[in-house]
């Protein structure tokens, strides 16, 4: 049996397609299934059954006998909620247990972390372990992957293998439910179905004109091609950033949006919501040599690439991964 937890979402559920594809069908989904607003990633897919995320740490104790490897991607995301006890209690004392789980029964790890985990970059994009205790996350959602990522490096005993990925901004298909979290170019795809228009983010920030913020987009193709890679690969356990390693700009983004929908390009200015002015990166790009010494053989799509498959293939088609 493979494990993936956070199976209903973005990430997890494209990840189960791989897995369907490469033939892989006693597949175990753990996720909190009464949100029916996710059932559309996993109709069609292959799977032996799923477990409520409440009670799969009960679970793995007992059919630990039977599980091949871990994915444990889910997780509380919203960077826009400020209750910590929230974070405490799914993304870092839940994954503490699913960790000396695996620990105790000798089962490989592969988690979810973040690019929040970097902040402003004050101490760059590096994935080195070192700097991680110096990392200052902008809310608490970044402050429990990082808390995290810390306590699995300060444990003595850790799974044979194991790797914490932080991931950096993915888009792709199957993340319609995740509402205000989407990616950029869901939410440009919908506005300018409807109004024919994008609306960015003003700069507030005196080094960036408008719309020249920076993230460094990653296609979810690429994201499922890692997980599925280190599946394989088993040793060299470590933190490793998953990005595309190429940082560009929101008007990339959205002028890419526009040209894949054949559509004329008109993008309106508005400012940040205060309520996140203060906590918004303006910049971030990963560092992609440590994951690539492993010995990862593949090219990462160009943001071009990707936003053209996505809008043509999923989002013009309704379509899911």
């Amino acid at each position: 049996m493979i494990i993936i937890t956070g199976a209903a979402g973005f990430i997890g559920s494209c990840l189960v397609q791989k897995l369907n594809d490469e033939g892989f069908y006693d597949l175990v989904l753990v996720d909190h299934f009464s949100n029916d607003q996710k059932n559309k990633n996993f109709e069609g897919k292959r799977f032996s059954q799923q477990v409520e995320r409440d009670i799969f740490p009960e679970w793995l104790r007992e059919n630990q006998l039977l599980v091949q490897f871990v994915f444990h991607l889910g997780a509380r995301t919203d960077t826009t909620e400020f209750d910590r006890d929230i974070f405490d209690r799914l993304n870092l004392d839940y994954t503490k247990n699913i960790w000396n789980i695996c620990v105790e029964f000798g089962l490989p790890l592969v988690y979810a972390s973040s690019a929040a985990t970097y902040g402003l970059g004050e101490n760059g994009y590096e994935d080195d372990e070192s700097k991680i205790p110096l990392l200052q996350p902008l809310n608490p959602y970044g402050d429990s992957k990082n808390d995290f990522d810390k306590w699995a490096l300060a444990q003595e005993r850790a799974p044979y293998f194991w790797a914490g990925l932080k991931f950096f901004n993915v888009y792709g298909p199957n993340e319609y439910h995740k509402g205000r979290m989407a990616s950029v170019i869901f939410h440009t795809y919908n506005q300018i179905k409807k109004t024919g228009e994008m609306k960015l983010f003003q700069s507030h920030h005196p080094d960036f004109r408008d719309g020249e913020q920076m993230r460094d987009f990653v296609y979810v193709k690429d994201v499922i091609d890692v997980l599925y890679f280190l599946m394989h690969h088993r040793k060299d356990s470590g933190i490793y950033n998953l990005g595309s390693g190429k940082a560009r700009t929101f008007l990339d983004l959205a002028t890419n949006t526009f040209k894949a929908l054949g559509e004329p390009i008109n993008i309106q200015f508005v400012p940040t919501p205060e309520d996140i002015r203060d906590k918004y990166q303006y910049f971030t790009e990963a560092t992609m040599e440590k994951l690539k010494s492993l010995g990862y053989p593949k090219d990462f799509y160009t943001l071009e690439d990707g936003v053209e498959d996505y809008v043509k293939n999923y989002l013009s088609k309704n379509a899911y991964f």
